[in-house]
């Protein structure tokens, strides 16, 4: 990368993710994108920024996002036939984004099949607002059943940002964490941007992406990537999202 615009402006290249393991590009099936037109043109974006495959996770959330395999699957295939009619070579899969609830613990215990990503991986998360009572049971019930549960976002649970100690204990129950790239850049305010950095020092972060829903999460994406800085940040990280090629 080489310097653009001054001491801290880089050409953006994200290629040393490879892979978009969180995003919500496929249009229509919840608070992402919603028409077919917009997909295309953000993917076309994330493929300039050095983006070689990309994980689609749409919300499972039983009483907003009923989403499942079924719903899922058959626009993934649109989305690829898209792709493939305006020449746009990239890798695109999809897995889902889980809310941990009663229903989702029900949904485990029934055997119904999960979205996953790479060999086992399962995206999970909780509300913004309150810690799933059954968070320690699902992660449990999923490593049990020879899955490895990611946790989604967790520098954005503010009231885990006073208690540091959570995310190590998270660690110890087996599972990984996922940080979203612009809580690096301070788009979800000063905390999150503190927690997430610290998280990125510690190696507790095992992969990041872009939980891309709107136009500002691309604008976002854009800025940050053009800077020197944000690069530094992972110096000696332990990102495994190239794995995911």
């Amino acid at each position: 990368m080489f310097s653009l615009f001054g001491s801290n402006k880089t050409t953006p290249d994200l290629s040393f993710l490879s892979v978009d393991m969180h995003s919500h590009l496929l249009p229509g099936l919840d608070d992402g994108l919603q028409e077919m037109e917009q997909t295309l043109a953000f993917i076309r974006e994330l493929q300039q920024l050095g983006y070689k495959k990309l994980i689609c996770t749409p919300h499972i959330l039983s009483d907003l996002y009923p989403n499942s395999p079924a719903t899922i699957l058959p626009k993934l295939e649109l989305v690829r036939s898209a792709l493939e009619e305006n020449k746009i070579d990239i890798q695109i899969e999809a897995a889902a984004e889980y809310m941990v609830d009663g229903e989702f613990e029900n949904y485990i215990n029934a055997d119904k099949p999960l979205l996953t990503f790479g060999k086992n991986l399962v995206l999970i998360e909780m509300s913004y607002v309150a810690a799933s009572s059954n968070i320690e049971q699902v992660i449990f019930q999923l490593r049990i059943k020879g899955l490895q549960p990611v946790l989604a976002h967790p520098e954005r649970y503010n009231y885990y940002l006073g208690t540091p100690d959570q995310y190590d204990r998270f660690m110890d129950l087996g599972c990984l964490l996922q940080i979203n790239i612009l809580s690096l850049l301070g788009y979800y305010g000063e905390p999150v941007k503190s927690t997430a950095q610290n998280l990125l020092k510690k190696k507790m972060v095992s992969l990041v992406g872009t939980d891309m829903h709107h136009e500002n999460h691309l604008k976002g994406l854009k800025s940050l990537a053009s800077k020197k800085s944000f690069y530094k940040l992972f110096d000696g990280a332990e990102i495994r999202n190239k794995e995911l090629l």
